[in-house]
């Protein structure tokens, strides 16, 4: 460490090492990405039932299941409740996309600095390689025939 001039003490000596950090960073960046699609999804969920009950009697009953409860309340009471949880979640979905957008800049400077690149799937380089190969050779093998 004393050999590297201005080096972060955090920095990774081996390239085992930076691996294990680059893996914990996208691990994170999924976690991201699956949590906004779940609440997204709650979030048009809400849609469905303000769509629902927006047209009809607010004094009429309704039931709410409030933490594993089913409650009974009316329109009136409950809608109110769900569009402020529908307001409440856009906000965070809202924050985790910019904490997405970070995650993401971040993972990129990291690349950057550690020279990472994603290794193909054998699928696409074998592709490749066949393309290259292809139009190196310059010439058209046709498949193999069973028939003689």
């Amino acid at each position: 460490m004393a050999g590297k001039a201005g080096g972060d003490l955090k920095e990774p000596m081996n390239e085992q090492a930076v691996a294990n950090i680059y893996g914990a960073m996208r691990a994170e960046l999924n976690q991201i990405y699956s949590k906004i699609t779940e609440l997204e999804m709650e979030v048009s969920e809400h849609s469905l039932v303000i769509g629902a009950i927006q047209p009809l009697d607010p004094s009429r009953r309704c039931y709410r299941m409030i933490g594993g409860v089913l409650v009974e309340r009316t329109i009136k009471e409950v809608l109110p409740a769900v569009q402020r949880n529908k307001e409440g979640l856009e906000e965070v979905i809202s924050r985790l996309n910019e904490a997405l957008e970070k995650k993401k800049k971040e993972i990129a400077d990291f690349e950057a600095k550690y020279k990472i690149r994603i290794r193909k799937s054998d699928g696409e380089v074998k592709d490749e390689n066949e393309k290259k190969e292809g139009s190196a050779q310059g010439v058209l093998v046709g498949p193999a025939s069973t028939n003689e």
